[in-house]
Formats: C-alpha cells, sequence, structure tokens
C-alpha cells in the first residue's frame, strides 16, 4: 500500500484528529469559566428565538388573512403579536452583541494563555532542537494556533447553537409533514462531502508548503530590516530578494489557486443538487396552500422554517468540516506541547556545590549531532580546577564553542561524562548548575528592552536589586555610559521601539559583558564576544575579565594570542580533539601547532 504523504489527510484522520477538542475544551474552560458560561447561557437563549419568531409570524399572517377576508378577529391581538415579533428581534439582537463580547474576551484571554505557554514550553526544549530546520517547522505550525485557533471555540459553541435552533425548527417541520425533514437532509449531504474534501486537501497544501512559508517571512524580514539594511543597499540586493520572493510566493500562489478553483467548481455543481431538493418541497407546499390543505400562515411558516432548517443543517455540517479541519492543525499545537527534552533535571537530583571544590572534568567525551556521523567533539579529556582559567583556541568548526555548551549542560555529550566534584553532570539540578555559570557568546543578544532588563537578565530574579545592578556595571565599564543616558537604567536601548536609544558595538559588549556579571557565578565564559573590537580594546576588556575573575574559575575563547597568553592553561582544538595544551610559554616553546599559529599572527603585526 503506497504510503500517505506528510500532511494529507483522509476521513479516519479527520475523525482521529477530533480527539483534540476535548484538551482544547479543558484549556478553554481553564481560561475563564464566567466567560464560558456566559456565552453558553446567551446561545441557548438565542437558539429558541428563530422558532419564536416564526410561530408568531405565522399567526401574524393568518390574524391578518381572516380579519381581510371575513373581518373576524382582534386588531388589538394582531397588534400585540407584531410587538412580540419585535421585541424577539431586538432581544436577538442584543444577545448577539453580549455573546460577540463575551467570544472576544474569551478569545483575547486564551490566546495570551497559550502564547504563554508556548514560550514557557519552548525555553523547556532542547537547544540542539533550534538547530534544526524540522523543529522550526512545527514551531512554526505551533504557532500560528495561538490566534489561528480562535475560530474553533466560537465554531464548537456555535454548533452547540445551531443544533438546538435545528431541533426546534425541526419538530415544527415534523409536526406538519415529517417527509420534508428526510428531502432536506438528502439535499445538503452532497455539499457537506464535498466541502470536507477540500477541506482536507487544504491542510494538505498548508503542511506541504510550511518551508516555504518560513522562507517568505524569512525574505520579508531581510527586505525590511534595521539589520540587513546596510548590506542590503551596499551589495544592491533588494531586486534580488524580492524576485527570490516573487519565485517562491508565485509557486505557492499557483497550488492554492488550483485548489481553489477545483473547489469552486465542484461546490458550484453540488450546490445545485441541495437548491433543487429545496425548490422542489417549495412547490410542493406551495401546491398544498393553493389546494386549500395548509394556510396562508402555515405556508410561510413551513417554507421560512424549511429555508431555515436547510441552512441550520448547511451550517452544523460546514461547522463540522471547520472543526475537524481545525482540529487537525490542532494537531500541530499539541504535538508541540508533547515534545520532551531530552535534557532535564532527573528526581532527586543534587544541587550545584558552592563553593566548587574539585572543578569539572571531561572524561572521553565525545558529541555529534543526531543524524551526522561527524564528531564535533572526539574523545577529549581535561580537568578545570578551581580559580583556574583556561584558553581555548583553533580555527572556526574545531569544536570550541560546542564545548562550553557542553560545559553548561546546554548538551549532553553522545559519549563519555562530564564531572563536577565527582558527580556527572546530569545528576546536578540543570536550573541551578546553570545558575553557578555565566556565558556571553560571541553572537550575544542584543535586547531592544531597558538597559536594566538587558543587565538584570543574567540574573533576573534580582533584576530589581539596584545595587546589583550597579555592581555589574561598573564591573563591566558600562557605568559611564548609562549615566550619560537619559534614564539611565530604565532607558530603552535598540531602534526597534519609540524612544530607543541605538549603542555603538563595543557599548553593546559593555552591556552584555555587565550581563554576565550581573549573575556572579562561579564559573564565567567569554566565547569571543570581542571579536569586532580591536586587538587594543580586546586585550583591555579580557585584562579586567582576568582581574575580577581572579578568584573563580574561568574560560576564555579568542582568536588573538595577546589575549588568551593571559590563561593558566591554553587548549588547542582541532578536529574535535585536544592537540596540545599547556602555558603560553610552554607551547610556545614546543613548537607544535600553537607556536605555528602564534608566529603566523605575530608576523601581521610587524
Amino acid at each position: 500500500m503506497p504510503k500517505r504523504p506528510a500532511g494529507q489527510t483522509d476521513w479516519r484522520s479527520r475523525l482521529a484528529s477530533l480527539r483534540n477538542i476535548r484538551p482544547l475544551l479543558r484549556m478553554v474552560w481553564q481560561t475563564s469559566p464566567p466567560l464560558i458560561l456566559s456565552s453558553v447561557a446567551l446561545r441557548l437563549v438565542r437558539a429558541l428565538i428563530p422558532l419564536a419568531t416564526l410561530w408568531i409570524a405565522r399567526l401574524i399572517i393568518d390574524s391578518v388573512v381572516g380579519w381581510i377576508t371575513a373581518r373576524h378577529g382582534d386588531l388589538r391581538h394582531i397588534w400585540t403579536l407584531v410587538a412580540i415579533e419585535v421585541s424577539l428581534a431586538i432581544l436577538s439582537d442584543l444577545l448577539g452583541r453580549a455573546n460577540a463580547l463575551c467570544d472576544s474576551l474569551l478569545g483575547d484571554r486564551f490566546t495570551n494563555r497559550i502564547s504563554v505557554q508556548l514560550m514557557q514550553h519552548a525555553a523547556k526544549l532542547d537547544l540542539v532542537s533550534f538547530e534544526d530546520p524540522v523543529f522550526y517547522d512545527k514551531l512554526e505550525r505551533a504557532r500560528r494556533q495561538t490566534t489561528g485557533r480562535l475560530g474553533l471555540i466560537a465554531s464548537l459553541l456555535n454548533i452547540c447553537q445551531d443544533t438546538v435552533t435545528l431541533l426546534s425548527l425541526s419538530a415544527g417541520l415534523i409536526i406538519f409533514s415529517p417527509w420534508l425533514m428526510a428531502l432536506l437532509v438528502a439535499a445538503v449531504i452532497p455539499a457537506f462531502l464535498g466541502e470536507t474534501h477540500f477541506t482536507s486537501l487544504a491542510y494538505s497544501v498548508l503542511y506541504k508548503w510550511t518551508p516555504q512559508r518560513r522562507e517568505l517571512d524569512y525574505l520579508r524580514m531581510l527586505g525590511a530590516s534595521n539589520q540587513s539594511a546596510k548590506e542590503i543597499k551596499i551589495f544592491g540586493l533588494g531586486d534580488y530578494l524580492a524576485d527570490r520572493y516573487r519565485r517562491v510566493s508565485d509557486r505557492v500562489f499557483a497550488e492554492n489557486k488550483s485548489l481553489a478553483i477545483k473547489k469552486a467548481t465542484m461546490g458550484s455543481f453540488l450546490n445545485l443538487v441541495s437548491t433543487g431538493g429545496y425548490y422542489g418541497a417549495y412547490a410542493v407546499v406551495l401546491q398544498q396552500t393553493l389546494a386549500r390543505v395548509l394556510t396562508l400562515g402555515d405556508f410561510t411558516f413551513l417554507t421560512r422554517a424549511f429555508s431555515s432548517s436547510r441552512m441550520y443543517i448547511e451550517k452544523i455540517l460546514s461547522g463540522f468540516s471547520d472543526i475537524s479541519e481545525q482540529a487537525l492543525f490542532l494537531k500541530d499545537l499539541f504535538e508541540f506541547f508533547e515534545m520532551q527534552p531530552a535534557i532535564r533535571t532527573t528526581p532527586n537530583s543534587l544541587p550545584a556545590p558552592r563553593p566548587i571544590r574539585i572543578g569539572f572534568e571531561f572524561q572521553n567525551v565525545s558529541f555529534g549531532y543526531q543524524g551526522s556521523s561527524r564528531l564535533v567533539i572526539d574523545n577529549i579529556n581535561f580537568h578545570l580546577e578551581p580559580h583556574e582559567k583556561i584558553a581555548l583556541i583553533g580555527e572556526n568548526g574545531a569544536g570550541k564553542t560546542t564545548l562550553v555548551k557542553l560545559l553548561a549542560r546546554l548538551y549532553d555529550p553522545t559519549s563519555g561524562r562530564i564531572l563536577l566534584d565527582g558527580n556527572d553532570l546530569r545528576d546536578y539540578s540543570i536550573d541551578d548548575l546553570r545558575r553557578e555559570i555565566g556565558v556571553i557568546f560571541q553572537d550575544y543578544m542584543r535586547y531592544d528592552l531597558l538597559i536594566r532588563e538587558n543587565i538584570g537578565f543574567g540574573k533576573v530574579e534580582e533584576m530589581n536589586q539596584q545595587s546589583r545592578l550597579d555592581r555589574a556595571a561598573r564591573k563591566s565599564l558600562a557605568d559611564e555610559l548609562i549615566a550619560r543616558l537619559p534614564a539611565k537604567f530604565d532607558q530603552v536601548i535598540g531602534r526597534r521601539f519609540e524612544g530607543g536609544v541605538d549603542l555603538s558595538g563595543g557599548e553593546w559588549q559593555k552591556i552584555a559583558l555587565a550581563r554576565a556579571y550581573m549573575r556572579d557565578a562561579q564559573l564565567l565564559i567569554l566565547d569571543e564576544p570581542t571579536a569586532t573590537l580591536d586587538a587594543r580594546a580586546e586585550f583591555e576588556v579580557f585584562q579586567r575579565f582576568a582581574d575580577l575573575t581572579r578568584d573563580r574559575m574561568s574560560v576564555l575563547i579568542s582568536h588573538r594570542f595577546s589575549t588568551v597568553r593571559m590563561a593558566d592553561r591554553i587548549l588547542v582544538l582541532a578536529d574535535g580533539k585536544i592537540q596540545e595544551q599547556g602555558s603560553h610559554r610552554s607551547l610556545v616553546a614546543l613548537g607544535g601547532r600553537y607556536a605555528e599559529l602564534f608566529e603566523l599572527q605575530a608576523a601581521g603585526y610587524r
């Protein structure tokens, strides 16, 4: 049997997807029970108004006909019925507006709640997940559900309301002529089946083109972004990016267009069947009215009830189709929530030692990405002792940053183990362990937020401790910069938001360093965050870093030998292995790889 393409659905999978509705209802109920109860109560009352309106209209018509033809009846009774019908119309409008208000408030609260849960869950997942394009496709589809599934809540409640209305109208139709209901259902089934078929195809198309939609979002960002604007202008990339966007969007549009044309063509044909069934019933009712089997009021009631019932059956079936479609999309949301990190705190985990007495030890540690045969780190062994400063050097791709990520347990080794004070790193509480490690990577974040937040993120629970913020800013030499800004620590930095002040590269680096110092960690790591500085400025940053970390462990990663020579020990990495290690003096005397690279760099400054 041929395998069904990813994203393609059939009736079995659509029915199975309805299982997603139950957890959704639970999430909606947890969002706001009062709003849910209010919306249900309003809909229940509203559901009975159509039948009451039709019945009142029947009484009015028969009363008016009786008055005109035989001059019998009570005019006050007719006007009372008219007043009741007007009151029902006003009541229906008021209930509808109250319903819309409840749905709007519920939708906003639900969106906010799911967005928060999505952010919280994403923060728990492994770093390696965020380096996988397939994961980003899942994340993109899940993100769309935070706003894209608001209609499902209303659809569920509307189906309940429409079902109550249909049952009340059906009771009226069955009293007069039971076969009308059978004819009515037979007339709308073909249109429903056609709609359902094309809904399945629409989901398949959306699933199939998720990577391309992400590419379109990325190209839109590149075309109008502060980060990319300079290069786009310098290299004249505007037309190229626009043309690439056009090519990708045209491919997506072509498939959507084909599906839309097929849906419109088939839908028109199936609708003829539904329309024919309705007017067939209309003709029979009209014939019985002309034969005086039914009154004019009965004729009006039956034709309007038949028309309304047809509309409600179509709405219910369409609503079911819509729900089953959206339930398929909900699968993306719940599948994302079902993803679990491989790196997590185990039960009865150990608190991180404070102070660290023995240090970190790598024992035969190797690491490779899932699905790749290449090892980024290959059988590494070394010991980082308390109060020791080590430097990592090597060409790009040698494994320096990966080693740091293993140290901070952003990755777990593929084989081997990392010990901290004699215990496996996996035995410690992750949050507790990471509180003892401060890292500033080369691609450190520039948060377009307050300076207080940019620095305070280093230890978010103490963000409002002004003395701690001041101390971190002094250590990174950011205090002079902050003193010049109008709002000091409450100044927004970056150009994303109004009132924000942009900083130079060096100033951003001081803020990032302050974030690391805010942590007051036992191990501090600088992973080439000063790569854009000149040699003197970088040396000054690392010299201050060395002074401030005199009594704690630290790891320096830099391409400049004038910087790494201040370390107690230097590890030379190549192809994921430690080729050499020792002090600057001993490695130069060894005359190996380090000495060769040192001479090459020194020659560039002569």
